[in-house]
């Protein structure tokens, strides 16, 4: 078996174990209500993720290293085709738990605003002592969070072909992971919170949050594999998980934030995660 995608796997799986279960410590010691400060550090982290997939991998994608390009047309449609997919797939979710927001709703808005609907947690507490229901619910809260997992994971795998053993904790590979992990913290957070304050107790509401993390795992052997195929396939791969990414962060991180703390602060904190993404990129 290839060594770099057995370090690819540990890699991912720190990573998203790592992310997620600092994030839910970080929510399980809060005693207030923490909604500001998860729409802060969404905020922030989805300009951290704006920054990669603009400075990053887009031109990754364009102009593989050591490798001939696919071609614009290529890096467009791939990257149509992941904002796309994860747009409908997040559509779908939304329509099974929340029919209400497509029905001419206008009292609600389109995404969620508050933590227990950012991860889906109040379908838990809504169908409690309804097996049936609740299986469901558990089983759409916990494909809401692969969602996001995914193309994060797919983002790592693809930024790791090509490179050397040598340069595992030091190419862009890692630096991918490492900026994903940071992104996973607040996401840890926001997942750990409502749970906690529904009444979960905190050993099982962390080892669920850390578990939380383990799509990105999936996505990273999917990036690395499909990646690893050829040329078109690399651009592919990276265009795919650019869009997924994009729509993670236009249509569901910087919304939520701003619902969640509706002031002009979560733009700050966007604009400041972009800085922060650069300066970590090139430094």
């Amino acid at each position: 078996m290839d060594e770099m995608f057995l370090w690819v796997v540990l890699v991912a799986t720190i990573t998203g174990l790592g992310g997620t279960g600092i994030g839910g410590i970080i929510g399980a010691l809060i005693k207030r209500d923490s909604t500001k400060i998860v729409s802060l550090l969404l905020s922030f982290t989805a300009g951290i993720m704006l920054a990669i997939v603009c400075f990053t991998l887009i031109p990754e994608a364009l102009f593989p290293e050591g490798q001939e390009s696919a071609g614009l047309l290529a890096v467009v449609l791939g990257t149509a085709g992941g904002y796309g997919l994860v747009a409908l797939l997040n559509r779908c979710i939304d329509e099974r738990t929340y029919p209400e927001l497509f029905k001419n709703d206008s009292t609600h808005p389109k995404t969620a605003d508050n933590l227990d609907e950012l991860i889906h947690s109040d379908l838990l507490e809504k169908h409690r002592g309804d097996s049936p229901r609740l299986f469901v619910a558990g089983l759409i809260m916990a494909a809401a969070i692969a969602l996001h997992n995914l193309p994060e994971g797919m983002v790592i795998g693809a930024a790791y072909i090509g490179q050397d053993i040598d340069e595992i904790w030091t190419g862009n590979g890692f630096i991918m992971a490492l900026l994903i992990g940071l992104h996973d913290i607040p996401e840890g957070m926001a997942i750990s919170v409502p749970l906690i304050a529904g009444g979960m107790k905190r050993g099982k509401a962390l080892l669920i949050t850390a578990l939380s993390g383990l799509p990105i795992v999936i996505g990273a052997i999917l990036g690395y594999l499909i990646g690893s195929m050829g040329p078109l396939t690399h651009t592919l791969s990276l265009s795919f998980a650019s869009g997924a990414m994009l729509y993670v962060v236009l249509g569901e991180l910087l919304p939520e934030s701003i619902l969640m703390w509706r002031s002009k602060l979560p733009a700050l904190g966007a604009f400041i995660g972009v800085l922060m993404g650069v300066i970590i990129i090139y430094v």
